[in-house]
């Protein structure tokens, strides 16, 4: 077996030189790239590169949507022993200029033209980088900026050399070794600049083979590339663990097709935060709603069968015949035709991370038979350290540490972890690599949890954000404010929660609503809105938020540790977090600091007792042009509940 990335790609091709690498979707119709066509792309693409003086060890930017040439472009620079740099495709010139300046970059390859106009602006403030070039042509005819290229006179550059010297490309894959740096992935941070996350040819392999043989993944799976190829977790499944495996990699035509893609692919392993399972969710329901009364019912009816009996039959459980045959029923009647309607058909395995997700939502999912399961991981661990085997899915927890994964719970309730998929460290940062990995390799994960009696892992939250209550009655209690903002989010209603409590007598929050789903809710009661903000702020809007809040408080009052943490006061911000205002970081996770300082104000209306509060807040355009959002913000009061004494 090849222990390297460009290694496991000569060997496809050498194998089975025909089979399906990759499918793009281009004008509505999906292209095939066989393994032996890609192999010689990216041989082209390395020429190219090593023509244009790219050398062994120095790093290359890639920005773009998941594009065959850009993940040619990534085997082609760890070819040459070079190291590919994602970075977010939605993050703006700025958020790009620290990990270009601090992986001392010449070099980059991008999609189109969004993100050359991106790099021309860092370029005036980083003149090092030299050469731009782009996969898609459209609108760049006119561009004459210096060093900016289509990848196409990259290929044909290289296809001559390619010719000339036959064996430059071998030679070069020849001196790849496992421990070589493969990639570096910049983590987004909540806080200061984000950090290089340096992994190697054995350290992403290492993790994606055991990920593989814990699913029992093989070159038959079909999956879809539709996330930032800078998120790890999406390169682990679509680029380590396609390497690994040999499956096909689907690439969507653009963001606004993938729902449309993911049905006519029909993949039998996926992957996506919480979010993309509760927007699908969420539609679905919208869709039920605007149903007929006999369809609503029907549907109503069998799903109510599907939460009773679906879960245990996905855990491989005996059921009572009359239950096999109602369920059969509604197979062939409600949940066959909702998977095929969300694209999951054919799933065999799905799995969520990044956040908790609700028992609800994840509930759901498994009631229809689709086979979702949770996985914890980071980027630092090369995402596959605890996975939830098919017979022990539970919501409340992320899996069991699978092979070559060590877990200890230090004395403060941090995670931490040993095993070969950890990072090599942290670019140019040996304090903070100090900081996370101790002399013995064990990485401190930062969060905290505990191993349940099943060997399960339960996190709670950060072990920086876990703090405790000062004053009042719950006076010393801990408090937890991710598993209480993630509690909130399992409502569909709920997008964003920001929780605040730390030294303080009570805890407060401040919502965003999902728009579309409470614009639906406020359609069909002849509510009329003017857009986000105005909706945000009806009376009615505020009472449907107080319902969803003190399910919360109740939920948590039965919770001996959290029960302190009931939310006594919330107000619903009137824009929705956004990371182009640095509000959330580029994987969607809240900047909680920066929020407190940003919204202050609103912060100490809470505490102050206030009913309403007037905020003023400059907001970014997807454009760049900044503008600012108004608004007199309702602060409401929620009813909070005795904690509950469990029996003896």
């Amino acid at each position: 077996m090849q222990t390297t990335f460009p290694g496991l790609l000569q060997q496809h091709a050498a194998e089975r030189p025909d089979a399906a690498a990759m499918r793009e979707k281009e004008y509505g119709i999906w292209q095939m790239l066989s393994w032996s066509a890609l192999a010689r792309m990216v041989e082209h693409v390395a020429c190219g590169l090593h023509q244009a003086g790219l050398r062994r060890g120095e790093h290359l930017v890639v920005v773009g949507a998941n594009r065959p040439r850009l993940y040619a472009t990534m085997l082609a620079a760890q070819s040459l022993g070079a190291i590919p740099v994602p970075l977010y495709q939605d993050a703006v010139a700025g958020e790009c200029l620290f990990p270009m300046t601090n992986a001392e970059v010449r070099m980059c390859v991008v999609e189109d033209q969004e993100q050359v106009d991106k790099m021309l602006e860092v370029r005036t403030q980083y003149p090092a980088l030299t050469h731009i070039w782009y996969d898609d042509p459209r609108g760049l005819r006119h561009y004459a900026e210096p060093g900016l290229a289509p990848i196409a006179s990259l290929l044909e550059q290289g296809e001559v050399l390619a010719r000339r010297e036959p064996g430059f490309f071998a030679g070069q894959v020849a001196q790849c070794r496992p421990g070589d740096v493969a990639a570096m992935f910049f983590t987004s941070g909540t806080t200061g600049n984000p950090k290089g996350v340096v992994h190697t040819h054995a350290s992403l392999l290492d993790r994606a083979q055991a990920g593989a043989a814990f699913d029992r993944l093989t070159a038959q799976e079909e999956v879809l590339a539709y996330l930032p190829p800078a998120w790890i977790g999406q390169n682990i499944f679509s680029y380590a663990q396609w390497l690994a495996c040999g499956y096909v990699v689907n690439c969507p035509e653009s963001a606004s097709t993938v729902t449309i893609d993911l049905k006519e692919i029909g993949p039998t392993y996926y992957f996506a935060p919480p979010r993309i399972f509760e927007g699908l969710l969420t539609s679905v329901m919208i869709r039920m709603e605007d149903a007929g009364a006999f369809k609503r019912g029907m549907f109503h009816r069998f799903m109510d069968v599907a939460r009773r009996v679906g879960p245990a039959r996905m855990d491989g459980k005996a059921l009572s015949l009359g239950d096999r045959l109602l369920y059969a029923l509604g197979d062939l009647l409600v949940y066959g035709p909702l998977r095929n309607n969300l694209g999951f058909s054919r799933v065999r395995v799905a799995y969520t991370a990044g956040e908790a997700i609700g028992p609800d939502l994840f509930t759901f999912y498994r009631a229809i038979g689709v086979n979702l399961k949770q996985l914890y991981g980071s980027t630092e661990t090369a995402v596959f350290v605890c996975l939830q085997p098919d017979n022990q899915v539970r919501a409340d927890t992320v899996g069991v540490p699978i092979q070559g994964v060590e877990i200890q719970v230090a004395d403060n309730g941090e995670i931490l972890v040993r095993s070969a998929g950890l990072l090599k460290g942290y670019y140019k940062n040996q304090k903070a690599t100090d900081e996370v990995l101790t002399p013995d390799g064990w990485y401190h994960t930062s969060d905290a949890g505990f191993l349940d009696a099943n060997g399960h892992l339960k996190i709670i939250d950060r072990v920086k954000d876990v703090g405790r209550l000062a004053g009042g009655a719950s006076d010393g209690a801990m408090f937890a404010p991710k598993y209480v903002e993630n509690k909130l989010k399992f409502f569909p209603h709920i997008k964003e929660a920001v929780a605040y409590g730390d030294g303080r007598a009570t805890v407060c929050v401040m919502l965003n609503i999902d728009f579309e789903a409470v614009g639906n809710w406020a359609e069909r009661r002849n509510l009329p809105y003017a857009g986000y903000t105005d909706l945000a702020q009806k009376p009615e809007v505020y009472e449907l938020m107080r319902d969803c809040v003190e399910k919360v408080n109740a939920d948590l009052a039965q919770d001996a540790m959290l029960a302190g943490s009931q939310v006594s006061r919330f107000l619903v911000l009137h824009k929705e977090l956004d990371a182009d205002d640095n509000e959330l970081t580029r994987t969607n996770k809240v900047r909680r600091g920066f929020i407190a300082e940003k919204y202050q104000l609103l912060v100490d209306a809470l505490y102050g007792g206030k009913t309403e509060q007037f905020i003023e807040t400059q907001v970014k355009f997807e454009d760049g042009r900044t503008g600012s959002v108004s608004a007199t913000l309702r602060i409401g009061d929620s009813k909070t509940f005795a904690p509950v004494r469990k029996a003896a």
